[in-house]
C-alpha cells in the first residue's frame, strides 16, 4: 500500500482539528434530564435483543440494560484511550517537536483527554458503575502502554476505535436513543475520524518497515487485542442491572445471532483493513475467531 507523506497528512489533520474540535463541557447540556422512554443504544444492538431473556424483561428493564451497556462501552473506551495517550506521548518523546507529525500526535492526545472526560461524565450522569477489564487484561494494557511500538501499537488501538466508531455513528443518527448519548457519539465520531485516518496511514507505514519475524509476533498481540475488545465490549457485570447473573447473560449474548451479527458488522471495516495488511492470520487466528469479530 502507498500512503501519503506523513507530514502532508498531519498538516491536513491539524487544520481539521482547528476547524472541527469540540469542548464537551460547552457543547453538551449535562444538566438536561434523561428522557424516560428512550434507549441508550439502538434497541436491536442490545446484546440480549431477540433472546428469551430479552422477552422476559419489561420495557423499563430493557432500557436499563442498554444504559449499562453504553456505560460498559464508554468504560472500555476510556481504558483504550488512556493506553493510546501513553503510546502517543512515548512516540512524541522521540520526535522533532517542530514537525507537523509530532504536533498532530499531541493534538490527538488533547482530543483523547477531552473524550475520556466526556465518557467519564456520561457514565456518572447515567448513574452506572465504571465497568473495568479484569486483572489479566489490566496487566496486558499496562504492558502495551509501556512497550508497544510499530504495527501492534497502531493496530490494537485501531480495532477499538473503529468498532466504537461504527456503533456510535449509528447511535448518533437514531432518534430512539437518548439525546445525551447521541451528542456524545456525534462529538466522538467527528474527532475520531481524524484519529482513524492517522492510525491507518501510520500502520501501513509500520507494516512496510517491519520484517517477517516482527510481523508474526505483532499478529499475536493484535489478535489478543481483538479478543479483548470482542469479549469485553459488554462487561458481564451489566446483566446484574436487570437481575440476570453475569454468566447467564454472557452465555445468552454469545449465542445470540443478533449480537453476533452486531459485533461482526461493527468490526467489518477494521477487519478488512487488517486483512489487507496481512495482520490477521497464523496462531492468532484462533483468538480472532473466539473474539466474535470475524465474518468468516
Amino acid at each position: 500500500m502507498v500512503s501519503p507523506d506523513r507530514s502532508q497528512t498531519a498538516t491536513r489533520l491539524l487544520r481539521s482539528s482547528a476547524s472541527h474540535s469540540y469542548d464537551p463541557e460547552v457543547e453538551i447540556d449535562w444538566d438536561a434530564p434523561l428522557l424516560p422512554d428512550a434507549y441508550f443504544v439502538p434497541e436491536r444492538r442490545s446484546s440480549l435483543y431477540g433472546t428469551e431473556l430479552w422477552e422476559g424483561l419489561s420495557a423499563e428493564q430493557r432500557r436499563t440494560l442498554t444504559r449499562h451497556e453504553v456505560a460498559s462501552i464508554a468504560g472500555l473506551g476510556v481504558w483504550f484511550e488512556t493506553i493510546l495517550m501513553q503510546l502517543l506521548l512515548r512516540e512524541y518523546y522521540k520526535q522533532d517537536p517542530t514537525t507537523p507529525h509530532a504536533q498532530y500526535a499531541l493534538t490527538e492526545v488533547a482530543d483523547e483527554c477531552r473524550h475520556s472526560v466526556m465518557f467519564g461524565r456520561m457514565i456518572k450522569k447515567l448513574e452506572c458503575p465504571v465497568y473495568r477489564v479484569g486483572a489479566f487484561d489490566d496487566g496486558l494494557g499496562k504492558w502495551l502502554a509501556a512497550t508497544a511500538t510499530g504495527p501492534r501499537m497502531y493496530a490494537a488501538i485501531l480495532i477499538a476505535e473503529e468498532i466504537l466508531d461504527s456503533l456510535q455513528r449509528e447511535a448518533a443518527a437514531d432518534e430512539t436513543v437518548q439525546p445525551l448519548v447521541r451528542m456524545v457519539s456525534r462529538i466522538h465520531v467527528i474527532e475520531e475520524a481524524r484519529h482513524v485516518r492517522y492510525a491507518r496511514e501510520e500502520l501501513a507505514r509500520k507494516v512496510r518497515a517491519a520484517g517477517r519475524k516482527r510481523l508474526a509476533y505483532d499478529r499475536m498481540v493484535i489478535a489478543r487485542a481483538a479478543y479483548l475488545t470482542g469479549r469485553r465490549l459488554i462487561a458481564p457485570e451489566v446483566y446484574r442491572s436487570v437481575g440476570i447473573e453475569p454468566e447467564v447473560g454472557v452465555r445468552a449474548a454469545r449465542a445470540n445471532p443478533h449480537h453476533r451479527e452486531t459485533m461482526r458488522w461493527a468490526a467489518e471495516k477494521v477487519v478488512a483493513y487488517l486483512r489487507e495488511l496481512d495482520l490477521i492470520g497464523g496462531p492468532g487466528l484462533a483468538l480472532w475467531r473466539r473474539s466474535g469479530l470475524l465474518s468468516s
